[in-house]
């Protein structure tokens, strides 16, 4: 009999979640997991994990409550480690008493694992505080979506309309009308405050606030769309003031990354930590050349190297996993220069206990070959660890000034076997390379890039780009991540 671990997968953003409930993802034989939960936790689940999906919205339903409980059941007594994911905490509107009463029933052993609900997290993001001893000293928690077995409402509509100072409804944007209609009828103001947050937590987020009697009207108006959290009470009041998730500089933005998706994680968090909404379309997939008796036989002789040029962190990376793969470590490289092209590659080799020699001025070929200009080249041997197809500035240019330089192809790019339709127009097409350039052209044509903005991370990605005819909007002044991340913030900031 396994055991099944009832997590609640907070709100949304994915850095809501508990450090135990990512753990047992992490862990799990089979996840279970609705609608509400990010579907981005599933990336970090097992790849042999079973993942089924039972998501319930509010006008359909993917697998009714009894059959969910049943596959609970049915699963436990399959597997080792069932997650059963939920959206917000299992235990507040989640339904997750009842799975937890069936399993005891079944005597299948069972964990709770409590979420960020959505009733206290979204309304933060939103900048709203549910107390304040300004405004409000009590709060109230209601479901807007009663059983529909029902037939009259169980809630004490008078009690709740002129007791709680703060009232946050859950699942309530289907019947925000009579929501409204009751608390007015029984007491509550119709001037009092309200507000409705949708899609709270996430770069989508949409916030509409009004007086209670005009906030259905609203909704209508601005088509607001479940999932949503309505708030009644003075404490919408501080909204203005305190809203900050709206305020991050690239908040509600779609930007497309292009980068292969290994590659593309670092520019995504940094994104997405500015309040962008990440699409990951990767036009690259990158294999290591194996095997690879040209790079082998370097490594066997790199203390015949004056100098090893690393272009990329997939240079780097490859190499020294060939490296320690021959059972050598960094020690062989003693007295062997180390030259990075930029800051990302640079921190790479640093990772491997190894502190680079040099570290170019600006991120290119030609940067490099400044650097270049201060060493000794003639009668000197460099080594290149490299793409397949790559610019070859810097072999002609050892080669001009009588140095020897060997160039090792470790890996190929190529078009990713799985491509990810572009299904909404962004609003920023990120390109960081040459090579991005030409595959999502191959992929998606021309007429994408004419119709957005487009942002480059420096003059060897735009010379591609304008070799197209594609309008270059911004290019990064500092030709890496960063550099790029400042320029679209700047240009969205209209610097």
């Amino acid at each position: 009999m396994g055991k099944v671990y009832l997590v609640g997968a907070g709100p949304g953003d994915l850095k809501l979640i508990t450090l135990r409930g990512l753990e047992l993802i992490q862990k799990a034989d089979v996840i279970i997991y609705d609608n509400l939960a990010n579907k981005d936790f599933l990336g970090f689940a097992r790849k042999d994990a079973e993942l089924i999906y039972v998501g319930k919205q509010a006008y359909q339903h993917e697998l009714p409550q009894p059959d969910i409980n049943a596959l609970l059941v049915k699963k436990a007594k399959e597997k080792g480690i069932v997650v059963r994911l939920k959206g917000g905490d299992p235990f507040i509107f989640g339904r997750g008493g009842e799975e937890a009463q069936l399993l005891s029933d079944k005597g299948i052993e069972f964990e709770i694992v409590p979420g960020v609900t959505s009733a206290i997290s979204v309304p933060a993001y939103a900048g709203i505080p549910l107390t304040h001893r300004g405004y409000a000293s009590t709060v109230a928690f209601i479901t807007g979506h009663e059983d529909e077995k029902k037939t009259v409402s169980t809630i004490r509509w008078h009690e709740l309309a002129i007791g709680p100072d703060t009232l946050v409804f859950m699942m309530g944007i289907k019947n925000l009308k009579d929501i409204k209609d009751r608390l007015i009828k029984n007491g509550r103001s119709p001037d009092t405050p309200a507000c409705i947050i949708q899609s709270g937590t996430l770069p989508t987020q949409k916030v509409i606030t009004g007086t209670l009697d005009k906030i259905d009207a609203l909704a209508k108006k601005q088509g607001i769309r479940p999932p949503g959290i309505i708030v009644v009470g003075d404490v919408i009041r501080l909204r203005e003031k305190l809203k900050w998730f709206e305020k991050r500089p690239l908040f509600g933005k779609k930007i497309v990354v292009t980068r292969a998706l290994h590659q593309s994680t670092r520019l995504g968090k940094l994104l997405s930590e500015k309040g962008a909404q990440v699409i990951y379309i990767p036009t690259i997939e990158i294999t290591a050349i194996k095997p690879n008796s040209k790079l082998s036989k370097a490594i066997d002789s790199i203390h015949a190297y004056y100098c090893v040029i690393f272009t990329s962190i997939n240079g780097v990376a490859i190499f020294f996993n060939t490296l320690f793969q021959k059972g050598k470590d960094v020690r062989t490289l003693h007295g062997v220069k180390i030259l990075p092209i930029g800051q990302a590659t640079a921190s790479l080799i640093e990772s491997y206990g190894i502190m680079p020699d040099f570290l170019p001025e600006t991120y290119t070929s030609e940067g490099l070959m400044e650097v270049l200009k201060k060493l000794k080249i003639k009668g000197n041997r460099f080594l290149f660890p490299r793409a397949e197809e790559a610019r070859d500035v810097i072999v002609k240019y050892i080669k001009n000034m009588g140095g020897i330089c060997d160039v090792v192809p470790v890996y190929k790019t190529h078009l990713p076997k799985n491509v990810i339709p572009l299904k909404e127009k962004p609003d920023i097409i990120t390109f960081t390379s040459s090579s991005t350039v030409k595959n999502f052209i191959t992929l998606f044509g021309k007429k994408t890039l004419h119709k957005t903005i487009v942002a480059s991370i420096g003059p060897v990605t735009t010379e591609a780009l304008k070799k197209n005819n594609i309008n270059v909007h911004i290019e990064a002044s500092r030709y890496d991540v960063s550099g790029l991340l400042d320029a679209i913030e700047q240009y969205v900031k209209g610097d």
